[in-house]
């Protein structure tokens, strides 16, 4: 760093990726905090691979320190989506489960918790149901301007219909608990989250459903009313 014929910035060859690109990825703290000293070094440069920028790998590894280095730069923008499926940072964070990097971002006004990635078309919150990180569920839903009802692009799923699938029983009751959540919302397959609960026979799911009311459980398709009572009794 003190030689003047190195070039801090530069990126390599194969992947169009900086040393600070690099540092982030890995987790190191005392390196990005030299580099980001210098001015000739840019903090939010993306990479050519994946267009990937410095904060998005943070964000990613769940490195607080170094994403809190970085929002803390002019120039950094927290909601730069990657070019490759156009996952922005705080995605990133939401699918790992990282909630200090949530917590972080979210407290930002110039950051959407709605925008959706390219790839599969899901918010934050439907990438956290669907991995079953509840914190971050929890910290999405206490925004009051997060869309719940929001349906992905590839499978049209909800975060509720994601977290039925997967057996998500505590996200699904968070889920719930906004009176405006859709039960019988159904997917581009015409299944309802009552229906993939029982299909996945995730019986304590179908008992949180039933005490909602109002869902579609789709019976024809899983054998009968009797089955998904007989389900719910034996919790799955």
């Amino acid at each position: 760093m003190e030689r003047k014929d190195v070039n801090p910035d530069q990126a390599d060859g194969k992947t169009g990726r900086t040393p600070l690109s690099w540092a982030a990825e890995y987790g190191h703290e005392g390196i990005v905090k030299m580099l980001l000293e210098r001015a000739d070094v840019n903090p939010d440069q993306a990479d050519t691979r994946q267009g990937r920028t410095p904060l998005s790998w943070a964000a990613s590894g769940g490195y607080v320190g170094i994403a809190e280095m970085l929002l803390g730069k002019t120039g950094v923008n927290p909601s730069q989506a990657i070019t490759k499926y156009g996952e922005a940072p705080r995605l990133w964070a939401a699918k790992n489960g990282h909630e200090g990097i949530i917590k972080m971002l979210l407290e930002r006004a110039d950051v959407n918790p709605n925008m959706v990635e390219n790839k599969y078309g899901c918010t934050p919150l439907s990438w956290a149901a669907w991995r079953g990180k509840a914190a971050v569920v929890k910290m999405l839903l206490g925004r009051g301007d997060v869309h719940p009802n929001t349906t992905d692009g590839k499978y049209g799923r909800t975060a509720l219909v994601w977290a039925a699938w997967r057996g998500h029983q505590g996200i699904v009751k968070m889920l719930l608990e906004r009176k405006a959540v859709r039960t019988a919302t159904q997917d581009n397959k015409h299944q309802t989250p009552m229906a993939l609960a029982l299909s996945k026979n995730h019986g304590g799911v179908v008992k949180i459903l039933l005490e909602r009311g109002n869902v579609n459980s789709d019976p024809a398709d899983h054998g009968s009313q009797a089955s998904l009572q007989s389900s719910s009794r034996h919790g799955g």
